[in-house]
């Protein structure tokens, strides 16, 4: 599939997401899987903690904010360096996992903050009605790629996220859909057989808690399916703001007259996100 900058339709979209997921699958898979790695280790590690000495109501709480913060910045690595990723790719320049993730370099406490500002006004909008949460969630959808790529702060990312999805909210939201369907859909593949395991051993030995096993199978499945299904919907933001960017900028003039001119100079190519 030649890349070529230019308005595209939301099937193309779609399909141009799943095709650079494909191609570059070790890049992406390898992108999400390296920092979750590390929460996984964090998770089993409590795990073994709690069987080992029980589980402690005050050493509970601190092990459960320590796993939210380390969850929070897990999740700002693995989307920025995603970003960036896609970026390249989509932007026909050479990058590797490691080169995704220098793009961030010094960034993740920032895009942390930035998601927890986002996600509180989403989350506001959904205590007080479903309906404004939605409406947030769709207008600042584009709010990471914005963050990571134009290097903006959380109200400038914001604002400049609800000015890029004005007039596609639709899309977006079939963008969203489908890809948490995807993603439930995968969790429920792994998830649904070790429940029935479950329900199987605690009823064959009533009192004794759920098994350990179950309790790391369970942690497990999640790595493997934020490896595998994380990535996509990353993929399929970062080209929806690469897209509008298009319709509503002239982005693709914009980026072919810059690549002209920087080879015409030094045979260089220039950054991503200009």
């Amino acid at each position: 599939m030649p890349n070529e900058l230019r308005p595209l339709t939301l099937g193309e979209l779609l399909d141009r997401s799943f095709f650079l997921y494909r191609k570059n699958f070790l890049l992406f898979a390898g992108i999400v899987a390296l920092p979750h790695l590390v929460l996984l280790a964090f998770q089993l590690a409590g795990i073994g903690i709690q069987t080992w000495r029980g589980a402690g109501s005050s050493a509970g709480i601190l092990w459960f904010l320590a796993t939210v913060v380390l969850t929070l910045g897990v999740t700002a690595a693995s989307q920025g360096a995603t970003v960036i990723a896609v970026s390249h790719v989509h932007l026909d320049q050479p990058t590797s996992i490691m080169q995704a993730f220098a793009g961030i370099k010094g960034r993740i406490l920032y895009l942390a903050l930035i998601m927890i500002g986002y996600g509180l006004g989403v989350g506001v909008g959904f205590i007080l009605l479903i309906v404004p949460g939605i409406i947030l969630s769709l207008m600042w959808a584009l709010t990471i790629p914005v963050a990571v790529l134009e290097d903006k702060g959380l109200r400038d990312s914001v604002n400049r996220s609800a000015e890029l999805t004005r007039g596609s909210r639709g899309r977006v939201f079939v963008v969203y859909l489908l890809f948490f369907v995807l993603m439930y859909a995968v969790v429920m593949v792994w998830e649904i057989p070790i429940l029935f395991a479950i329900g199987i051993a605690v009823r064959s030995h009533p009192g004794v808690g759920i098994p350990l096993w179950s309790q790391i199978a369970i942690q497990v499945g999640t790595f493997v399916s934020q490896s595998l299904v994380g990535p996509l919907m990353t993929i399929g933001l970062s080209l929806l703001y690469y897209d509008q960017r298009v319709r509503k900028e002239g982005f693709d003039l914009q980026h072919m007259m810059a690549t002209l001119d920087a080879t015409t100079l030094d045979g260089t190519v220039p950054a991503v996100g200009v």
